[in-house]
């Protein structure tokens, strides 16, 4: 019987399906742990609010219902820690490399789930590459620790300041966001050395592993040139940064950041940019900000960050090809060429999946959000002011970026669940999910016939 059982369950749980589940369950798993009395500093989580917090630390996404440093004990931000740094490593990932501290080997099954969520194609130097990812990992949060460690021991006891600079490492690699500050990092707006360090650690956490790995292979002159998906990553994301830093600057150098000097409102713009696409810290108070510049922030949260790295979205890669595609069907070719390699067909056909299915599953959940508001009967008036709020909150959640106009706190519990649903499948990707969904090819192959469109 138990043969049969784990014969089913063998052909049942796709390398998708596990992954999924994995997230799942540590979802739950930190449910369970946010939901003990140790974990609150005064009344204990509800159930939703322990779940919410956890689906964001475990999705790396940083909305809040709750305050982090004031409503959750040392246990309870513990907790939180775990649930990210674990969340934006891969569950499978953490696992295999634990397994392989402890001598013991790791399935097929195991090494496939990681290799299409960490690489772009298959790779012979799996567990050299597992290795490389958490010493990586832990080496640039530790050198993230103690140079914040360094400014934070100025304003708080050694302890205290240890615990903090640690805690806002982790977050910040990770692109969670989540802080141990009720503003943020509001307080260190004007602070070079905590900005630049933040923004060091979300950059490098966004860009994905196996950039990382590149980059320092490239660096030792193990490799000698590096891939197009490195390429791209590389030039897309320093594009966005800089233009995004730009339009925010130009947008509102005559309103939030007005009266401020010149280097202070560079570096608040550049902070803003660099946040928006992958984390959730900010220096300034999203909800002052003019409505252009909540639109383009919009923008970048929902093209995200890199494949294979702590940070949602549609990614970099995506947004790059699909604008390319655009403009070679204006300038009618019928291939996509990037740096003198072409973009095979199937990739093209999955990229243009991955953003009409992003577009749609925001659009229900922002519709969702609107039907479900307690004023959704009451005046338009009342409606239309939470309109942009809803939507930025909506799209903050898919891209995993954890960014709020300040409602996260008043959802209803509905409201709540749907962001949760939302910032899962952001986390996981709409078509792993499907491929999750729908495990089996159809090999019915019927005859064309063309249809007008545009």
């Amino acid at each position: 019987m138990k043969p049969l059982i784990l014969a089913f369950l063998t052909r049942r749980l796709t390398p998708a399906r596990i992954f999924i589940l994995s997230f799942a369950g540590f979802i739950l798993l930190g449910t369970v742990l946010l939901r003990l009395p140790h974990s609150a500093s005064g009344r204990p989580l509800s159930f939703v609010d322990a779940l919410f917090t956890a689906a964001s630390g475990v999705c790396v996404t940083g909305l809040t219902v709750v305050n982090i440093g004031r409503d959750l004990s040392g246990f309870g931000q513990a907790v939180t820690l775990v649930l990210f740094q674990v969340g934006g490593l891969g569950i499978i990932t953490f696992s295999v490399m634990l397994f392989s501290i402890m001598g013991r080997g790791i399935s097929f099954k195991d090494q496939e789930i990681i290799q299409s969520t960490f690489f772009h194609t298959p790779r012979r130097d799996f567990m050299k590459l597992i290795r490389t990812i958490f010493s990586v990992t832990i080496l640039i949060e530790g050198l993230g620790t103690m140079v914040l460690f360094v400014r934070f021991s100025q304003d708080f006891p050694l302890g205290k300041a240890l615990y903090y600079a640690l805690y806002h490492s982790v977050s910040a690699f990770n692109n969670c966001g989540y802080s141990l500050f009720s503003s943020s990092l509001m307080n260190y707006r004007n602070d070079l050395l905590v900005n630049l360090v933040i923004m060091a650690l979300i950059v490098l956490g966004g860009i994905g592993f196996i950039v990382q790995y590149e980059l320092i292979a490239k660096w030792r002159g193990r490799i000698r040139a590096l891939s197009l998906h490195t390429k791209i990553v590389l030039r897309v994301t320093l594009f966005l940064i800089i233009a995004g830093a730009v339009l925010f600057f130009l947008f509102e150098i005559n309103h939030i950041l007005k009266g401020g000097s010149l280097s202070s409102s560079i570096g608040a713009s550049l902070f803003q940019s660099v946040t928006a696409r992958t984390c959730g810290f900010n220096t300034i108070d999203i909800g002052l900000l003019t409505n252009s510049t909540l639109l383009f922030l919009m923008v970048l949260m929902f093209i995200g960050g890199a494949p294979g790295s702590t940070a949602g979205g549609i990614k970099v890669t995506s947004f790059s090809l699909m604008m390319l595609l655009i403009w070679n069907k204006i300038k009618d070719q019928d291939e996509v060429n990037v740096l003198h390699r072409t973009i095979p067909r199937e990739i093209l056909t999955r990229t243009i999946a991955i953003v009409i299915a992003s577009t749609l599953i925001v659009f229900i959940a922002f519709s969702f959000l609107l039907i479900t508001h307690p004023g959704a009967g009451g005046s338009p008036t009342d409606s239309r002011h939470h309109f942009i709020s809803y939507l930025f909150e909506t799209i903050s959640a898919f891209g995993t970026v954890g960014l709020s106009m300040g409602i996260t706190p008043e959802l209803g519990s509905l409201q709540k669940i749907a962001i949760i649903v939302l910032m899962f499948i952001g986390r996981i990707g709409p078509i792993t999910l499907a491929y999750a969904w729908y495990s089996r090819k159809s090999g019915l192959v019927y005859a064309e016939e063309s249809v007008m469109v545009g």
